[in-house]
């Protein structure tokens, strides 16, 4: 049984998570506004993502038999300077939801919580390479400055991208 503390945690990491979803579906917009599909493509598969990560969580307080509790969300940052402050910005993100798995996992181990500490091994591992993949596309932009056609053609390439749900072994 999970102890009020840590699903008084897990529930505002259903929120956390569903309000990453919020937050990368407005930098999509912003994205679209700047005539740039691709990368509106990617930040609508991130949104999707964290949805999913957000459900993770809400299924495994209820497996727990905690209480699910649905806290609101606050209207997120709809307004950048460029694509490559969009990106600064979901690394910094990523990285304060980073701070929040670490955190469970800290009451988890505390508690001695090992169904829990179970669950968040995939969130650590989930987290390492949401940050690597802001880090890489942040380096490219940094790369290609304002060169209109290198951002084209990492437009077309972030445009591929789907959201395909992990298996429970993945």
């Amino acid at each position: 049984m999970l102890s009020e503390r840590l699903v008084e945690e897990l529930n505002k990491q259903i929120k956390y998570e569903l309000y990453s979803s919020h937050y990368y579906l407005a930098m999509a917009g912003y994205c679209l506004g700047e005539d740039l599909p691709g990368f509106a493509n990617f930040f609508i598969v991130q949104a999707e993502e964290e949805k999913f990560h957000a459900m993770k969580f809400f299924n495994f307080v209820d497996e727990m038999d905690g209480k699910i509790k649905i806290l609101g969300l606050e209207e997120p940052e709809n307004d950048y300077k460029s694509v490559l402050d969009v990106f600064k910005a979901a690394l910094e993100h990523e990285k304060f939801v980073t701070k929040r798995i670490y955190h469970l996992m800290d009451i988890a181990t505390e508690e001695k919580e090992y169904a829990t500490i179970s669950f968040l091994r995939w969130f650590v591992d989930e987290q390492v390479e949401e940050e690597n993949n802001m880090k890489d596309i942040i380096a490219q932009l940094e790369k290609i400055n304002e060169d209109s056609h290198a951002i084209y053609i990492l437009d077309k390439e972030l445009g591929q991208r789907v959201f395909i749900a992990p298996t429970d072994s993945e």
